[in-house]
């Protein structure tokens, strides 16, 4: 029931609401007195709708734009000192798995690995809040300059870990979602290969606004396909008009002059349909299918390509309009038996065998149709249910095959690349990844971030123990690598699978506030402030702040190993060795030169004197010169 407004009319409000009936592209977002958002009036617009002629004013130009861009722009380039702290209790194979999963805010998220992955990551999949008055979106602090942002905020996890509701009543409704999405996309660009793609899942709410944002962003030179989804079969009791049955996926490349055509593998249950035919060729072209060497669609005829064909009875047969193939192609096909006479009540027609791989052994392939049909909404709930004893633990999931037919396209012919999902919310991508590997025996490996989003208090996420959406992303990979390992455990080549993930949990630096502005110590505090590392950080968090400053991948395999007493890591062998222990001293320092690593890491306040640290250069020269040497 409404209450009553106890006001009187807002009579601008109204006046607003009735040009927008009749005028919409007039309707816009502005701040009032207040710095306030609300729904205002172009007129420069409205003047030029209302006038024969030309109206002058502000030079037009072509541009998307919204309060709040240039802060999503501030925000997306500002510096912070944050890393990434490893949680070994909640991954699974540690050591030795490539995928990685990411617990904080995205934005947080993608710009720690702008070092590391720069122009690596070949997909990246994402579905963001839809922005549907009822779905919340992240809250980012855009009131500080950089400088303030980079020495506080960069510090506190306040305002940047936040999810607001916005609802449809919100002044800057569009606005606020738009600079989320933005500065998001952004930072994402720049992580993916030159022929990377990325796919973006949305509905009818902001498909547009996407779109435009996404031009602006990728280039609209690189947009490559905009998928419509069907994602359900029935409903429409609740719809008013008509019965929404579709979203959208929006593809752009990162540089679409370096994609190669997509051709996606046949499916083995289309090959065993169609694919029935056996000859001489079997061992070597597979098997085949007939299809008609007649063009079937009205045309023009060509000269060249109408002309007799001979049956083995020595009868020519014609085309009605032309044939496919040029006459010396048709020669080669009938030397290799590769044509099929058919015989019609009124006429006769050639076929031709269309073999699943060519002459070098190649499989054909097929592309892919920017309508997808067959995978619903459902598909997505039961793919969750079977993991979780039957419990619905978030509603909506995305299907798992639906993602998987992403990571196809984008697979082409790369033998190993990362995915990249940064809303992943229940991990559908890392399970659409680790299928996509059991199928294809591939070596795709994933990248999954999602902000621990509590769970609502009455779901059945919650009544189960899982306090977070995060909680449930990890727990699912967990189930699906088990069950799939489990269900493929008779194939030999699968006994590698990698069903691991690294858990990195985003928090403030591992360093001390005076190791970024140690111009504001003062010296009646320097006492305490010997060691500049925060006292409540592990050797392995220090560890990965470095592999990320370094730029080192975060998926490389860790080993341990003690030499003269002190724990030294080495990270993919000799990529890196670092050792975090206090007491370094030269005779230490010659044990892990022996070791040639290309880079090592030091406690800075860990040496034995200020002597041995500046030796300690000297020492490398000599024993290992193509060693780099950094302390922290």
């Amino acid at each position: 029931m409404e209450k009553l407004k106890m006001h009187s009319p807002d009579l601008i409000e109204a006046n607003i609401a009735r040009l927008a009936e009749l005028f919409p592209n007039c309707v816009t977002e502005a701040r009032d007195d207040k710095g306030e958002l609300k729904r205002r009036i172009d007129f420069d617009l409205l003047r030029q709708e209302l006038s024969s002629s030309i109206v002058e004013g502000p030079q037009e130009r072509y541009q998307l734009n919204w309060p709040g861009k240039r802060e999503a722009l501030l925000t997306a380039n500002a510096p912070i000192a944050k890393t990434l702290r490893p949680c070994r209790e909640e991954s699974v194979d540690f050591d030795t798995t490539r995928n990685l999963f990411i617990e904080g805010d995205n934005l947080d998220a993608l710009k720690l690995l702008q070092e590391t992955y720069l122009n690596k990551v070949k997909m990246i999949y994402i579905d963001p809040p839809y922005n549907t008055g009822n779905d919340f979106i992240y809250e980012d602090d855009f009131a500080e300059d950089v400088e303030s942002y980079f020495q506080q905020s960069s510090q506190k996890d306040e305002a940047g870990n936040r999810l607001v509701a916005n609802t449809e009543a919100n002044g800057r409704f569009h606005s606020d979602w738009l600079s989320m999405l933005y500065s998001r996309l952004r930072l994402a660009r720049n992580l993916m290969a030159t022929d990377g793609v990325i796919f973006v899942s949305i509905d009818d709410g902001e498909v547009a606004n996407l779109r435009n944002a996404c031009n602006e962003i990728f280039g609209e030179d690189n947009f490559v396909e905009s998928f419509v989804w069907k994602k359900s079969y029935g409903g429409g009791p609740k719809e008013k008009y008509a019965v929404t049955q579709h979203e959208y996926v929006l593809m752009y490349a990162k540089s679409i002059s370096s994609l190669s055509p997509f051709l996606l593998k046949y499916d083995p249950a289309k090959i065993a349909r169609y694919y029935k035919g056996r000859d001489e060729h079997y061992a070597t072209r597979g098997p085949y299918r007939i299809k008609p060497l007649e063009a079937t669609k009205s045309m023009d005829a060509r000269p060249n390509l109408v002309y007799g064909i001979p049956a083995p009875d020595g009868v020519e047969i014609w085309p009605e309009r032309q044939w496919l193939w040029s006459k010396e192609r048709v020669l080669k096909a009938i030397a290799e038996n590769g044509l099929v006479y058919v015989e019609n009540e009124n006429r006769r027609s050639v076929n031709y065998k269309q073999y699943l791989r060519d002459e070098q052994g190649t499989e054909r392939g097929e592309k892919p149709f920017s309508i997808i049909d067959g995978i619903y909404t459902q598909n997505g709930t039961d793919d969750l249910r079977s993991l979780f004893e039957g419990n619905v633990v978030l509603q909506f999931p995305k299907p798992i095959a639906l993602i998987q037919k992403f990571i196809e396209i984008a697979a082409s012919d790369s033998d190993e690349f990362i995915v990249l999902d940064f809303f992943s919310g229940t991990s559908t991508t890392a399970h659409a990844v680790m299928s996509f590997n059991e199928r294809f025996t591939a070596r795709c490996r994933f990248i999954m971030t999602q902000l621990p989003e509590p769970c609502d208090e009455t779901s059945a996420a919650f009544k189960l123990g899982y306090l977070t959406v995060a909680e449930i992303g990890k727990e699912r990979i967990r189930r699906a690598g088990k069950k799939i390992k489990q269900d493929n455990a008779d194939k030999l080549n699968l006994v590698d699978l990698d069903i691991g993930f690294r858990v990195l949990k985003i928090d403030t630096s591992n360093m001390k506030e005076v190791y970024y502005t140690p111009d504001a110590v003062t010296q009646e505090a320097l006492p305490g402030l010997v060691d500049n590392i925060r006292e409540d950080r592990t050797p392995e968090d220090l560890l990965f702040q470095v592999l990320l400053d370094w730029g080192v991948d975060l998926a490389l395999p860790i080993g341990q190993q003690t030499i003269a007493g002190k724990a030294v890591f080495f990270v993919d062998g000799n990529a890196l060795a670092a050792c975090f222990d206090t007491g370094i001293d030269e005779d230490f320092v010659k044990l892990l030169a022996a070791h040639k690593p290309l880079r090592v890491v030091f406690r800075d306040a860990g040496f034995v004197s200020d002597s041995v640290k500046i030796n300690v250069e000297q020492l490398f020269k000599l024993l290992s010169p193509a060693t780099e040497i950094k302390t922290l």
